[in-house]
Order: structure tokens, then sequence, then C-alpha cells
């Protein structure tokens, strides 16, 4: 079950990643934000729980930054007339 989750995780920041690299999504859009986002912190739960510490410390360092980034995007969103 870990492994499918793990696979579902790693599909998220796949498709954000393919939809920046064919245009489909920019990097600063909230969908791309969120599925890295979302992504991102299923894999470094996983990494935790397997004690990867490599793979937690990568994941964690990921989920940190989009989350400051989706909360900038957010913030400027909001402060839009």
């Amino acid at each position: 079950m870990a492994q499918l989750i793990q696979i579902a995780g790693s599909l998220l920041i796949l498709a954000a990643f393919a939809g920046a690299q064919r245009g489909t999504l920019a990097t600063d859009s909230l969908r791309y934000l969120w599925l890295n986002l979302v992504g991102s912190i299923v894999l470094a739960v996983l990494a935790a729980h397997e004690r990867q510490a490599g793979f937690l410390l990568l994941e964690t360092c990921w989920a940190i930054v989009t989350a400051w980034s989706l909360t900038q995007r957010m913030r400027t969103t909001h402060d839009l007339p």
C-alpha cells in the first residue's frame, strides 16, 4: 500500500513538471503549486515513516519552498483590484 501512495505522490509532482515543460502549466499557477505541495508532503511523510533521511530532507525542503511560493502567489492574487 505504501508503494501505491508513493507512486501517487510522485505522479502529482511529475504531472506538475510535465505540464510546465509542455507549457500547459505556469510554474506560478495555483494548480502547479498545489500539485507540488501535495506530492511532496505525501513523499515526505512516507520518507519519515521509512526513516529515509536524504529523501526526507529533499521532500521537506521541496514542500517548504512550494508552500512559501503558494503563500506568496495567493497573497498577490488577493491584492489584485
